[in-house]
């Protein structure tokens, strides 16, 4: 499994930074278009599980109705469920595939970033194909002022490390800002008992969870992994809102 990742994976990514990269010699800007080409391949993908997360909150009232109904009997609960998830064409799972997908390419240009930047920003000869020239060692300034080798030490940060501490806070922002734009058609009822309603408590979860954990990410790890989360977090912002401008177009033409 290691070696298919290595091999499928890993390397066509480090190859596919270092060609931009000598045609571009800027390691944020080869980044930056590396990321969009990954996202381009991703797009169906991706368009899958926002429709499948879009289908499953316009189900939710639904599925606890069910729920609630069939409280005391989990065997019909289950049944009732699946019939309903036939009957709208809906798979709980649909959207898990895709989010699998795009974690594997995630750990993947993690590995290529973090492995260059452990090296010392010099290429490994042995991760690159023969058609690909190699430039040996690699400029780990983007734009001239972030170093992207470079992590934050928040006890010693200096004037010179707060663009990179404003790129990881940046990263943070547009996540929280994706998840909300995720919540917003959510169909959020008032709870009829004194239960807390799971759904909504792991929604409203993970509206904090995940830019904490992106500024933990941004801050631990070397910052051109924050400038591709950054990239990536944009690319889905602006692919969400242009699904939800075709679906109104696509209404209001009914």
């Amino acid at each position: 499994m290691a070696f298919l990742f290595h091999t499928l994976i890993y390397q066509p990514i480090y190859n596919l930074l270092i060609f931009v990269y000598d045609i571009i010699p800027d390691f944020g800007v080869a980044i930056i278009l590396v990321t969009i080409a990954i996202k381009m391949v991703l797009i169906p993908l991706s368009r899958k599980q926002i429709e499948s997360q879009k289908k499953m909150q316009e189900l939710s009232p639904k599925i606890k109705e069910l729920q609630a109904r069939h409280k005391n009997d989990k065997e019909k609960q289950s049944r009732a469920l699946m019939e309903l998830y036939k009957e709208n064409k809906a798979n709980p799972l649909s959207g898990c595939v895709p989010m699998v997908v795009q974690l594997i390419f995630l750990l993947a240009i993690y590995r290529v970033l973090f492995n260059i930047s452990q090296a010392g920003l010099m290429i490994n000869s042995g991760d690159v194909y023969s058609f690909i020239h190699n430039p040996r060692q690699i400029n780990k300034m983007f734009l001239g002022i972030i170093d992207l080798s470079a992590t934050i030490n928040l006890a010693r940060l200096t004037l010179a490390g707060l663009p990179h501490l404003v790129l990881v806070v940046l990263a943070a922002g547009s996540q929280y800002f994706q998840t909300k734009m995720l919540m917003a058609k959510q169909v959020v009822k008032p709870a009829k008992s004194n239960q807390a309603d799971f759904s909504q408590m792991m929604t409203k979860q993970m509206l904090i969870l995940g830019p904490l954990l992106t500024l933990f990410i941004g801050i631990r790890f070397p910052a051109g992994l924050a400038l591709y989360w950054l990239v990536s977090t944009i690319f889905m912002i602006a692919q969400q809102k242009y699904m939800e401008k075709k679906e109104r177009s696509a209404a209001a033409a009914k």
